[in-house]
């Protein structure tokens, strides 16, 4: 897909032999994919030296380049090299055009292959295996996820992640394609959204669409684009005033307007009772003053779903207070963390900060009830990112495989290297289905029965799903080798995935606080049984 979006220009055809004749310093031509690239000036600006294109002037160097370079690097620099193709590789002539979600579903044949339907690479119901879970409405959503991804964010995540930058406009076309306003789950929010693309938008649209959002292998853009909005809207949602919800929600989920949510302070992060954070109520406005550290989205959010102390200590003085960038006293800058660099970690800081009282959302103290009202749910979109992203370890890890040779053989063929594959593809595939489980739970359960239900089995589904992601990261990285090790080239996921593993097995609950609550919750529930039979 990515050498489909270098840009069409009017530029001629050669045949191979044309090509030949051009393999000197001096007048350098290179084949890539069909594609044929002038690289006389890019000589002295190739990473790997002059000396390496050289002895592929004149040349294709389609393996050469595939082995050490991903598509997504002709996106770059293609298009000032581009000086023509070769017979039977034309580009076919294409305008341009805002997509309508509905017509590309339409255009869509669901029995059809889809992906490079390479065992394990995706998840099982995109190849050979059959799923209750899935319908055509799915597989017609999930090329249309898919598409955007390949088209708006792979061939930029890599770019955006070193600049620790995700342009705004990337928000509007997620919205644009049908997909932005899905992130905060089942129902689709007509009022505020408009008609959704699909009929019966479920728990499994939003499985997919974070999912192949996923795929793209890069976690500041994965939350960048959707985990502010995932997290931060949905008290809004579910519990502010009319008010609210018609002042930020529609603009929110249309990608015109950003919205986060500050609970981690310096002091505090796992232990959400116990915040420092205050709000004191004088006349019509909460006087707000403290600290929020580690909050995604921060950097460039319009709007701050604020956890704050308007009682006495312990989880019943705790309120959410929305806050707006405007108000004086609201300052945040960015933290250089170890990964997760596009998705705009901020430390928030509130120094008097007069908000209105009408920007409370819901009652005065209930704030911890709201806080856990979407734990489930943000766990659960960890869940799903965690499980995707240790399969791209293990895609791009397999595909490598397949085309490194070493000691006179491919990877693959080195039985060493299939047991850490046997063992990889096992445990992203328990990932796969616990998660679907889990998802089924959520579709066929009310809120309040799945808050109450679901807490502990999906707080050890994402201990899981994120020790799996652990583990894909070490061993793809130990099969590519140097190249993981490098920022950017054939190995760029891995390096970034590698980094970015805490950011899943510590936010949103610590693995440690996970798998306590889940057996304090098993303790709790048997004692009860107990009791019950007396």
């Amino acid at each position: 897909v990515g050498f489909k979006l270098i840009l069409l220009r009017m530029v001629k055809t050669f045949k191979l032999s044309d090509v030949n004749a051009h393999n000197s310093a001096s007048d350098c031509w290179i084949v890539v994919a069909g594609q044929v690239y002038d690289v006389t000036k890019f000589l002295d600006s190739h990473p790997g030296g002059k000396k390496i294109l050289l002895k592929e002037a004149g040349k294709d160097a389609t393996k050469k380049f595939n082995m050490f370079h991903k598509p997504e690097v002709l996106i770059k620099y293609g298009p000032d090299l581009l000086v023509g193709y070769l017979e039977g590789h034309e580009p076919q002539s294409s305008n341009e055009a805002p997509v309508d979600p509905k017509a590309f579903m339409a255009a869509v044949k669901p029995d059809a292959p889809f992906g490079d339907q390479l065992q394990y690479c995706d998840p099982a119901w995109y190849g050979r295996l059959n799923s209750p879970y899935y319908n055509d409405s799915h597989r017609k959503y999930r090329a249309l996820v898919r598409a955007f991804v390949d088209k708006e964010i792979a061939p930029y995540a890599h770019e955006w992640d070193e600049k620790y930058f995700l342009p705004k406009e990337i928000f509007a076309k997620a919205f644009e394609w049908g997909l932005l306003p899905g992130v905060i789950g089942p129902p689709w929010p007509t009022k505020y959204a408009g008609p959704c693309p699909v009929e019966n938008f479920d728990q499994f649209h939003e499985l997919i669409l974070v999912d192949e959002i996923a795929r793209s292998g890069a976690g500041g853009v994965i939350w960048g684009l959707i985990e502010g909005l995932q997290i931060g809207l949905p008290p809004v949602m579910n519990f502010a005033s009319d008010y609210l919800k018609e002042k930020i929600v529609a603009d929110c989920l249309r990608g015109k307007k950003f919205v986060c949510l500050c609970i981690s302070e310096p002091q505090t992060g796992s232990d959400v009772a116990n915040l420092f954070t205050t709000a004191r109520r004088e006349g019509d406005h909460y006087i707000v003053n403290g600290e929020k550290k580690w909050i995604t989205n921060g950097v460039f959010a319009d709007y701050f779903t604020v956890a704050v102390r308007t009682g006495g200590p312990g989880h019943n003085g705790i309120s959410f207070l929305l806050v707006e960038r405007n108000m004086p006293g609201v300052s945040t800058r960015h933290m250089k963390c170890m990964g997760v660099w596009s998705s705009g970690t901020a430390y928030v800081t509130f120094e008097d900060v007069k908000v209105p009282a009408c920007n409370l959302i819901g009652t005065e103290n209930k704030g911890f009830k709201y806080i856990m009202y979407n734990f489930n749910h943000e766990r659960w979109g960890f869940c799903v990112q965690a499980t995707r992203l240790a399969r791209v370890c293990v895609e791009e890890a397999f595909k490598y495989s397949m085309k490194r040779e070493t000691f006179g053989k491919k990877l693959v063929d080195h039985q060493m290297i299939r047991g850490k594959f046997a063992e990889m593809f096992r445990m992203v595939e328990s990932c796969q289905a616990w998660t679907e489980s889990m998802t089924y739970q959520m579709m066929t359960m009310t809120k309040e029965q799945a808050n109450k239900t679901l807490g502990g089995q999906i707080a050890l589904l994402k201990v899981h799903c994120t020790k799996t992601m652990e583990y894909c990261a070490r061993e793809a990285a130990q099969i590519f080798g140097g190249a993981s090790y490098v920022r950017g080239g054939v190995g760029e996921k891995i390096e970034r995935l590698y980094r970015e593993v805490r950011a899943y097995a510590i936010p949103g609950g610590s693995e440690e606080i996970m798998m306590d609550y889940a057996v304090r919750e098993a303790v709790k529930n048997a004692l009860a049984k107990e009791k019950a039979k007396l």
